[in-house]
């Protein structure tokens, strides 16, 4: 089966429906496919809670929430996209109040801004603990409005199909039926999110799964900064649901089992406030070192929100409430919730410029699988909401100048060779299981490419994910049959997973020093001389090749992060 667009976005998230909006006003006269693997409203975007980075007031400025993302990036971060980014943002959170966000407001009835880590100003606008929630929401009401715009929702995207370094289009397996389809396209927009189910205890919803980074890679798109993997510093204990920043943004404490808000031993001016990467080492520091609290677990931190009282909680917290009280049995009004950091971001992905764009004409990528990039080493809290915004909308834009200046190509035989590899998998009668693959790669990730890493648990790793891909050629699908194969999807997962863990170890092990989100025990300080620079991962026949290309830096040289 084959269906026509011109546009065809992979991803259905905050970045995806930003992008077809974009594409969507820039001519009525295209047609714009939106593909995702759930409905959309069920994207991994809902679950953001804390809020969206922008400069609303005239107190704050664009080159101080520029400054700020630089110095939280550990100056990795390109300099000119970060201030095309803050001197779009407040336009993006217009947008979404004058299509119908429900901000959260103040007494005055002006749209509300919280403290977040990292931030020098109260400019994160929230809607209570639900702001992804209200921003998807909002976009797809809007998307309903542009009849040019069709939705294929249950469709699993399998391979990008490329002649002469162009895009013409991708395969999916429409899950409901197994049919594999080829969507031609004259533009393809990956925003299939991150990578984070590479861990195991992690905050990304099951579908999260790098699948947009590993088609991309391994069409010849290169790969940067994979090596740098956030930590978000509460992740609830057991189940891993995030504990939003909000919660230390509207007051909450950080208390190891002395009883003592230790952060001012290693953030004293912004405390429970300083950037993820200082909170998460900090916490995990206190774990390493016996203060954490015991549990049928494992050791945590107690995130103390009970003097912030009920009405607070209720107000502004409510999904915290629920979501501790469900899964923990614990109510923040009464006592402390169990914490500890937990995987949370992909600050790497798809290399593409400010416009977008990758190496390959007609392919664009944006929000968490793409890397600008804006967040460098390590992101800022409700910085990545804001990314899916403004990028989603360029990537939009651009997609949609572009397909207007070309014609459909011929077809080639790219559908049925996708359909003989899909084929030979679901006849495979090996008798590994990629089910185990992933758990123990899960538990490889978990204790080799954590908060703190050294060499020799990084080559542990390495050798575990060779031998994991010598094993997955020998795995078997037990279900055969097509309609809704989850055997089969996840499978294809598994091998994606696979690719991109190499990707992150390698690149992890090469960079010998310490950045962000990326500490080496064995190489503890930042080295700017050797190091200021980002990582390509190229994906060649013969393995996986890397190269380097400078950090832009225009106002704001590299200095000691301090908080």
């Amino acid at each position: 089966m084959r269906i026509r667009s011109d546009i065809v976005i992979v991803g259905a998230g905050l970045a995806g429906l930003r992008a077809a909006i974009s594409a969507a006003e820039v001519s009525n006269q295209l047609s714009i496919a939106i593909i995702s693997k759930t409905y959309p409203i069920r994207c991994h975007s809902v679950c953001a809670e804390g809020g969206t980075a922008a400069v609303l007031s005239e107190e704050d400025s664009f080159d101080l929430h520029a400054w700020d993302t630089v110095k939280g990036s550990d100056f990795l971060a390109d300099q000119p996209a970060v201030e095309l980014f803050v001197r779009e943002m407040p336009n993006e959170i217009l947008r979404l109040d004058n299509w119908g966000c429900p901000w959260s407001r103040t007494d005055d009835g002006r749209i509300a801004q919280r403290p977040f880590g990292g931030h020098s100003f109260n400019r994160t606008v929230f809607a209570a603990d639900r702001t992804g929630f209200h921003e998807v929401h909002t976009l797809y009401e809007r998307m309903l409005m542009y009849p040019n715009i069709t939705r294929f929702e249950e469709y699993f995207v399998t391979n990008l199909a490329i002649e002469d370094n162009e895009v013409k289009g991708l395969t999916a397996i429409e899950l409901k039926t197994g049919e594999l389809v080829l969507f031609e396209a004259k533009a393809v927009i990956l925003a299939t999110g991150g990578a984070g189910r590479l861990f195991g205890f992690t905050t990304y919803s099951h579908q999260v799964t790098g699948d947009g980074m590993a088609i991309a890679f391994r069409a010849g798109v290169p790969l940067k900064d994979m090596e740098f993997f956030q930590f978000h510093p509460t992740g609830l204990i057991p189940s891993g649901i995030l504990m939003t920043e909000a919660c230390r943004g509207e007051g909450g404490y950080l208390i190891n089992r002395n009883e003592e808000r230790f952060m001012k031993n290693y953030a004293p001016e912004r405390m429970e406030l300083a950037p993820r990467d200082v909170v998460a080492r900090s916490m995990w520091r206190e774990i390493i070192e016996g203060r954490g609290f015991d549990s049928p677990y494992g050791p945590y931190i107690a995130l103390d929100l009970t003097h912030l009282g009920e009405d607070k909680i209720d107000e502004r917290l409510p999904l915290i409430r629920s979501a501790s009280i469900k899964f923990a049995g614990v109510d923040p009004v009464e006592e402390p919730i169990p914490v500890r950091p937990v995987a949370h971001y992909t600050m790497g992905g798809v290399h593409t410029n400010m416009n977008c764009e990758t190496n390959i004409r007609g392919l664009y990528a944006a929000g968490e699988v793409a890397c600008v990039s804006i967040h460098g080493a390590n992101r800022l809290g409700s910085n990545s909401t804001a990314e899916c915004l403004v990028f989603g909308r360029i990537a939009g834009e651009k997609a949609a100048e572009y397909a207007l200046k070309k014609n459909y190509y011929p077809s080639t035989d790219f559908l049925k060779e996708e359909e003989s590899k899909i084929n030979s998998l679901l006849k495979e009668s090996g008798d590994e299981s990629p089910y185990q693959i992933k758990s123990e790669l899960n538990k490889t990730m978990d204790e080799n490419l954590w908060i703190f890493r050294n060499e020799e648990g990084m080559m542990d790793a390495l050798r575990k994910i060779n031998e994991l891909k010598e094993r997955y050629a020998n795995i078997s699908i037990t279900d055969k049959s097509r309609r809704f194969n989850t055997d089969l999807t996840f499978a294809i997962e598994v091998g994606f997973m696979l690719d991109l863990a190499e990707v992150v170890v390698l690149g992890a092990l090469k960079r010998k020093e310490s950045r962000g989100a990326h500490f080496r025990t064995d190489y503890p300080e930042r080295d700017d001389e050797n190091w200021l620079k980002h990582t390509l991962a190229h994906y060649t026949k013969d393995g996986i090749e890397f190269s380097y290309i400078p950090v832009e830096i225009t106002k704001w040289e590299p200095v000691e992060r301090k908080y």
